[in-house]
């Protein structure tokens, strides 16, 4: 996620750090590099003028100048700009305060509106709350069997009456039968239109005055850059929407949507998709996302899927046995890594935790992971509880039941044995070995 632009700009702010103290030259040659990198993610242009002039303002005054440490207020101000461009603070969904909640997505043909209501139900669901999904694109081919498919797989209702209604009778009817049946909120997918497309457009307003939707959310495909944006503005003047999710965020190696569509529509992001699976949608947040963007992690996220996604009793009986000083098992190993699959790609895991976020020279590869869990499953129960009594003999058993080398095989144990021994480092470093145990146990690095 924007590669291109966090190794740019890191770029740009080492020339800074190489100074004791910085000139107004030194700033303007930074922010020369700083224009090129936001121009090059495809930022909107009037975004970037006024970003730099802003930061320029800022930086050449006396709080950088006689700074100490003049390169990190740069960085400083730089995220705090970028935090504000994005809109400085999250904005979760409006709920109504008189009936039932309905929110409306809208937006282009293939930006991935049916999948963003199948995310967003299963994330209400997660919330105790009790979601209607509702089929009003009638012309897709298959939409209406698409958002079933997606409805079943997260035990979510779908409210359908066919092809042959009108979009917004079908919404005014969902809603009468979500009141009445207690469902809450109501997620309209409506149909994927063109922005010229004023029939269609109409047919939008047509809901919003009929309907009345809480929220209507602009979604946006992030990998078309500033046709996303134009497009966003386009539907705002006409819809006057309430906010925008960013579909396909984990594609964009840019990050000029993200960057430019608060500041041309005035209207904020508010979801982020970061994955294909129904769990990979992420609130947004301006503080977190520049965090990542400066190549500086973004640590509260990471935390927060630990949380989701860690099995709460495992890591209390694995914290007991480290505590004990028990040795750690095989069996021990291959659930930390099944659990770190749940949080999702190591690539995206990564670029959370500052220091390796935007390392170009780190290489991730997610196969690792299952040819790890294919030894360890070609094992016998024996050999997970007691892996001292792997010879030679058994390793080749084991590498010919994984399909991996004798060579694979050695390197998985080598990994469990530097686990063990880096477990028995931090229970023996007191305090901080606790932070360890309780948030993350032992990440898998490869």
């Amino acid at each position: 996620m924007f590669e291109g632009l966090t190794g740019r700009l890191q770029e740009a702010f080492k020339k800074l750090r190489g100074k004791g103290k910085l000139t107004e030259a030194d700033i303007e040659e930074a922010l020369r590099e700083v224009r090129v990198a936001l121009l090059e993610a495809d930022v909107n242009y009037k975004v970037v003028k006024k970003f730099t002039e802003d930061v320029k303002v800022r930086a050449i005054g006396q709080e950088v100048l006689q700074s100490l440490t003049p390169a990190q207020q740069v960085v400083k101000i730089v995220n705090e700009e970028m935090i504000s461009l994005m809109g400085s603070t999250s904005n979760k969904i409006n709920t109504s305060t008189d009936g039932v909640t309905v929110i409306a997505l809208a937006g282009l043909q293939g930006s991935g509106k049916t999948t963003a209501a199948g995310k967003l139900a299963r994330r209400f669901i997660h919330e105790g709350r009790n979601p209607l999904l509702v089929a009003a694109d009638i012309y897709r081919p298959a939409a209406i069997t698409q958002l079933q498919v997606l409805g079943k797989s997260i035990n979510v209702p779908v409210f359908t009456m066919g092809s042959d209604v009108s979009p917004v009778k079908i919404c005014q009817e969902a809603v009468d039968y979500a009141t009445k049946n207690g469902n809450d909120p109501v997620i309209i997918d409506t149909a994927g239109r063109l922005h010229i497309d004023e029939q269609l457009m109409w047919e939008m307003r047509e809901i919003k005055r009929q309907v009345k939707p809480t929220e209507i959310l602009f979604v946006a495909d992030a990998m078309t850059g500033q046709d996303a944006v134009n497009v966003a503005k386009e539907f705002n003047d006409a819809l006057d929407i309430d906010g925008v999710i960013l579909t396909k965020l984990d594609g964009d190696a840019r990050g000029g949507a993200a960057l430019s569509i608060k500041a041309v529509t005035g209207k904020p992001i508010k979801f982020v998709g970061v994955g294909e699976k129904l769990d990979a949608l992420e609130e947004f947040h301006p503080d977190r996302m520049a965090s990542r963007i400066l190549g500086m992690g973004d640590v509260l996220t990471l935390i927060e899927k630990a949380e989701a996604f860690i099995d709460e009793e495992k890591a209390r009986e694995l914290e007991k046995k480290i505590a004990e000083h028990r040795g750690l098992t095989l069996d021990d190993f291959l659930d930390q890594l099944q659990q770190l699959k749940k949080m999702g790609s190591l690539e995206q895991l990564v670029e959370m935790i500052p220091g390796l976020s935007g390392a170009g020279n780190l290489q991730i590869d997610e196969s690792k992971l299952k040819q790890t869990e294919a030894i360890i499953r070609s094992m016998t129960i024996q050999e997970r509880q007691n892996p001292r009594i792997l010879n030679g003999s058994r390793r080749v058993r084991i590498s010919k039941g994984s399909g991996m080398t004798v060579q694979d095989v050695n390197m998985v144990l080598k990994q469990f044995d530097q686990m063990n021994r880096m477990v028995k480092q931090f229970t023996e470093t007191g305090k901080k070995g606790k932070k360890f145990k309780r948030r993350f146990s032992f990440p898998f690095m490869n």
